[in-house]
């Protein structure tokens, strides 16, 4: 009697508590005892199942390893676990499950424990961690950075494979997807086609782009939709067993810059509403880095459009080429100081400068105009027997009276035509990296190996500069470039002056035109940590 009653006690307890207890027997039968909270909504096994069925497929590995641990350690198992539910078999819930090995009258493991819902307590905690990795990410230059730490955030725990797009367009105009690094996939699944190709870009995208409406589209395992998303996407999700794809757009000012884009795959289920709003979560905090570089961005393009506009073709002049270039470095604000000019003073004569401000921004692009269009007027006005050392002393007393800026270094160089075929150059450095001589018979050698180069402009009042002649013959090429060419963190500036030798050597010996030359000597964009210029004459054959 008193037995009963404290069943019944037991029971009234348990009906009360937000859990339920249940008992795993040494054959696999699960028993719910007793209690409300989670007893009526989880689904377990019939004769015909396992009860390790109802964990998620992706739970399963780590959750079977956890019991054998707590089996042959006899240890309780404290852990939260996703669990199918009973009225819809594809959706599964977060449970905490305590669970504690017993031995029955046979000896055999048998287990007696507590299940109760965890959804809520776990996305609290996912949402908190997600976003506190989010919140660390700093504006990425190129993106990469925000989007590569968003991807292995959600992979794989909310999403087997992601891939973010950045949304290039103006609002009203038409869009289209520019890839990204911003790529995550689990272990055995197939590698992506390359992202250059849009593998997502289709209607359905473009339309989430222009509603700014997530989507998700659910289909069975690898038979995707092939109305909506591009041939190529459609054949990846085939050979990854995929089962869904949601479209999750990046709202930043009223408008979508990015398109993320997650997967599940290999039979998982679909993210449930739950998930799908975390995923959103998750990714709109990138709006935070999007806009800082967006607004980077704009200061880049400002920058680059002030320095293409001082960067003039180079004047003609009979019996010479004039090849240059200007390449802004790959990252967002790194623009702004190098310039490159070439004036014509006579007929037989030219003026060459090339030059590099301190600082990489909006305002030292305007530096450069200014100490670029005084040069070129000081040359111009000096003319073509003016010294070259004297014309960089009178920029220099003018451009640190009108408070310019704190370094400038730069090479001038004066052209004169002496003989038929023979071209008499008189040049002055300052701080500059040396000119490099390719003569057509000869390999090539930096003009410093006769002297070494005065200080940098804007460093001290009155300093005495000196010229350095030396004469080109037709077919021979001098080469000025800025340091972005030859310098890079971490690196010895005397072996990249050798390896920058010994590579355009490599290209003089395979006979490459000039314009194709000077492009080969830049480094891999990768590697291009700023700006840089390089303009190049060449002694024409046949004058």
């Amino acid at each position: 009697m008193n037995q009963e009653r404290l069943l019944r006690h037991y029971a009234a307890l348990m009906s009360a508590v937000p859990q339920s207890v249940w008992v795993l027997s040494a054959d696999g039968v699960v028993t719910l005892l007793a209690g409300s909270g989670m007893r009526e909504r989880l689904w377990h096994p019939d004769s015909g199942t396992s009860w390790m069925d109802a964990v998620h497929p992706k739970d399963r590995d780590w959750f079977r390893r956890a019991w054998r641990r707590t089996a042959e350690e006899r240890s309780p198992l404290d852990t939260i676990v996703r669990v199918r539910l009973k009225d819809a078999p594809d959706r599964f819930r977060h449970i905490k499950i305590i669970a504690v090995p017993v031995l029955d009258e046979e000896g055999d493991t048998e287990w007696v424990g507590t299940a109760a819902d965890a959804e809520d307590h776990w996305r609290i905690r996912m949402r908190e961690k997600l976003l506190a990795r989010m919140a660390a990410v700093p504006a990425a230059h190129d993106l990469s950075e925000a989007f590569l730490t968003t991807a292995a955030a959600v992979v794989p725990e909310l999403a087997d494979a992601v891939a973010v797009f950045h949304v290039r367009g103006e609002p009203g105009g038409a869009a289209s997807l520019t890839s990204t690094e911003g790529v995550g996939l689990a272990p055995g699944l197939p590698s992506l086609y390359p992202l250059d190709r849009d593998i997502l870009w289709g209607a359905t995208p473009r339309q989430v782009i222009e509603s700014q409406e997530a989507r998700l589209l659910t289909f069975p395992p690898g038979e995707p939709p092939e109305d909506g998303l591009s041939k190529v996407s459609v054949r990846w999700l085939r050979r990854a067993g995929a089962t869904s794809v949601a479209l999750l757009p990046v709202v930043v000012d009223g408008r979508a810059v990015a398109l993320a884009t997650t997967t599940t795959c290999r039979g998982n289920p679909p993210p449930g509403e739950a998930d799908l709003n975390l995923l959103q979560d998750v990714f709109q905090q990138m709006s935070g880095p999007l806009r800082r570089t967006m607004e980077l961005q704009r200061i880049r393009d400002r920058a680059l459009a002030l320095q293409q506009s001082f960067l003039s073709p180079p004047s003609a002049v009979d019996g010479v080429s004039i090849t240059a270039l200007y390449h802004p470095a790959d990252s967002a604000a790194e623009v702004g100081g190098d310039w490159y000019d070439a004036v014509r003073l006579s007929a037989d004569s030219l003026a060459l400068s090339i030059g590099d401000i301190a600082g990489h921004d909006l305002e030292a692009a305007a530096a450069m105009g200014r100490v670029n269009s005084l040069l070129r007027g000081l040359a111009y006005d000096s003319g073509p027997a003016a010294s070259p050392a004297a014309t960089l002393s009178r920029l220099d007393r003018i451009v640190q009276a009108l408070d310019g800026p704190s370094m400038v270094t730069a090479v001038h160089a004066v052209i004169r035509r002496v003989a038929p075929h023979i071209w008499r150059v008189t040049l002055s450095n300052a701080g500059h990296p040396p000119p490099l001589l390719i003569p057509r018979d000869a390999p090539p050698r930096y003009l410093h190996d006769l002297t070494a180069p005065d200080p940098p402009l804007c460093v001290t009042d009155g300093l005495p500069r000196t010229d350095l002649h030396t004469v080109i013959r037709e077919g021979d090429t001098l080469v000025f470039y800025t340091d972005g060419l030859v310098e890079a963190p971490g690196t010895d500036i005397g072996d990249n002056l050798r390896r920058l030798r010994e590579h355009t050597e490599a290209l003089v010996r395979a006979r490459v035109p000039l314009a194709t030359l000077i492009r080969r000597l830049l480094p891999p964009a990768q590697n291009r940590r700023d700006d840089i210029a390089v303009i190049a004459l060449e002694a024409r054959t046949g004058q």
